[in-house]
Parts: C-alpha cells; sequence; structure tokens
C-alpha cells in the first residue's frame, strides 16, 4: 500500500500490484485506519522535502513536513501496532565529513535545517523502540541518483535540483545550462564530493532491512552508499562521456548549507543487513538517467 499526498510525486509511479491511497501521513486517523483494515506491518517512510537550500530559507516548512509529521506518523503506526519502520534518513546529519568513508558512529553536527530535521525523526524513533514494542533501520541515505535500469520510474519532478538529473537534463536540451555552485572548496578540483548511490542498490537495501526486521533484528542506523566520493566537475564529465553531448556549465557562488564533502562506510549494512550493491560504476548511474530522461520527455509530449 502508497500513501502519498502527491505534492511531488506522481500516481502513475506506483506500482500496479500496490493499492494507492492519497493523503497525508501526519493524517493519525487515516493512518491508524489504513494499518488496521489492511493487516499492515511494516512502514517503510520515504516522505519528506529534501532540497539542502531550500530548508536554510525555510527552516520551519521543514521542520514541520519532516519532524513533526513523522512524529504524528509514529505514533499513529506505534497505536495501531505496527512493529517495524525503515525510516529514510540522510547523510546531512553528519555535516563535514571529509573525504574519508564516514561510520554511523561519527559525530552527527548537520550544517542545515534538513539535516537536523532528519536527525531530530532519528532521536524520535530511538526513544520510541526504547518505550514500545517497535523496532526500526533508519536508513542514511548519500547521493541517490540513476534511474530504474528496467525503465519504470525515474526522478521526474519539474524543478529538480539534483546535479546527475539537472546535468543529463542539460545535456538532453530541457535547460540552457546548469549552474555549478562553488569551486573553491577544500578537495581534490575545489568541488563537492559526494558519494553517489544508484537507487535499485538503495531499494534493494530497504529490502533488507524489512528482511532484517522481520527476522528478529535489533534497530540500527546504517549508512547507504558506496564507500567512495566524485566531484561534482568528475559528474559533469560523466554526463558529457556517456550523454556524447557537450554543454553549458555556469560558475556561481556556494550555496548555503552545503558541506565540501561526505562519502559513506557501509560496512554495517552489508554485514548486518546483507547488502550487495551492484551499481556501483558512475557511468551506468548516468546511463539509467539518461535514458529515464529521454523517455520521460516522451511521456510528456504525450500528454
Amino acid at each position: 500500500m502508497v500513501l502519498d499526498r502527491l505534492s511531488t510525486g506522481f500516481q502513475w509511479a506506483v506500482a500496479p500490484e500496490a493499492t494507492f491511497i492519497q493523503g497525508d501521513i501526519a493524517d493519525e486517523a487515516l493512518v491508524e485506519r489504513l494499518v488496521a483494515e489492511h493487516a499492515i506491518d511494516a512502514v517503510i517512510h520515504f516522505a519528506g522535502s529534501i532540497v539542502v537550500p531550500e530548508s536554510v530559507f525555510d527552516p520551519l516548512g521543514y521542520y514541520l513536513n519532516n519532524t513533526v509529521k513523522s512524529r504524528a506518523l509514529m505514533a499513529a503506526v506505534i497505536r495501531a501496532g505496527v512493529r517495524h519502520f525503515i525510516f529514510s534518513s540522510t547523510a546531512a546529519v553528519y555535516g563535514d565529513t571529509g573525504t574519508e568513508p564516514v561510520l554511523e558512529s561519527a559525530a552527527t553536527v548537520p550544517q542545515s535545517p534538513y539535516g537536523r530535521s532528519k536527525l531530530m525523526t532519528e532521536m524520535m524513533l530511538e526513544d520510541a523502540a526504547k518505550a514500545h514494542d517497535f523496532r526500526y533501520v533508519a536508513l542514511r541515505y548519500f547521493n541517490v541518483a540513476g534511474a530504474d535500469p528496467r525503465g519504470r520510474t525515474g526522478q521526474s519532478t519539474k524543478g529538480a535540483t539534483h546535479l546527475i538529473k539537472v546535468a543529463c537534463e542539460t545535456a538532453l536540451g530541457k535547460r540552457d545550462q546548469i549552474e555549478l555552485f562553488g569551486t573553491d572548496y577544500d578537495t581534490p578540483d575545489g568541488t563537492c564530493v559526494r558519494d553517489y548511490i544508484h537507487v535499485a542498490d538503495l531499494a534493494n537495501a530497504h529490502a533488507d532491512a524489512l528482511a532484517y526486521l522481520r527476522s528478529g533484528g535489533d534497530s540500527l542506523v546504517a549508512n547507504c552508499g558506496y564507500g567512495h566520493g566524485y566531484s561534482v566537475r568528475e559528474v559533469l564529465e560523466s554526463v558529457r562521456r556517456v550523454s556524447g553531448r557537450e554543454f553549458r556549465v555556469v560558475e556561481r557562488e556556494r550555496r548555503p548549507g552545503d558541506v565540501p564533502a561526505v562519502v559513506a562506510n557501509s560496512t554495517r549494512a552489508r554485514s548486518t543487513l546483507g547488502w550487495t550493491p551492484m551499481h556501483d560504476d558512475l557511468d551506468q548511474c548516468v546511463a539509467t538517467a539518461l535514458a529515464w530522461e529521454e523517455a520521460l520527455g516522451r511521456r510528456n509530449q504525450r500528454d
């Protein structure tokens, strides 16, 4: 079952096997009714606002959508008897960790309201699990990119800010240019370094987390990334290489809330959840994103 208010999503992206309900995760009465009517025993909580600079300019909106509404969802499902909960968290809880792979035990010093809003939800989950018959896995996503290799879904939100998405749009002529924010960071080429994880590998991490909880696993936090990073310039070069096209890049000042580098140590996900990444290749990630962007263009033409 999928519960979504469709603020940024699309009903056509929901798998045909799923039951779709349009609604808000903070509607506690609705959530409790759905759990009861459909005997739901596990919840995967993906909903949230995710743009770091936007969170700096609209912090209260981010605390409402990411923290307050997560609290409401937790309260409803715990009352309804749900025992297993998987939460989409973020590497932004760490702040500036440098280029060395970061462990889950590292200090959490988020540098944006987005990161803090997600960390607050992790804290609520930890406390709730101690007080109730309730266990969770919080997956700290690093930079999610790419699209379903089978072409069923991909990032489709208009005005998206994710680097690979925007670069693919620019390579295909959907945008006149792409902006590069900050060229003076303390990184090898002066641009931000990120650990890009393919969305298919991330989806599998959720399936592994659910199997882990259902087999009796304890609550845990786990990083989802590959353990190595690419700079913004390296990503742009990959998009040029895979697409075979040149495009305009305009250098801008740093954006508020961005950190120079963050790379995952994902040993815990691999060893405890049994997660085995299958798509650890930047060009492959870009190729699936490009293929989806072309398919999306055809879909928009039909619509």
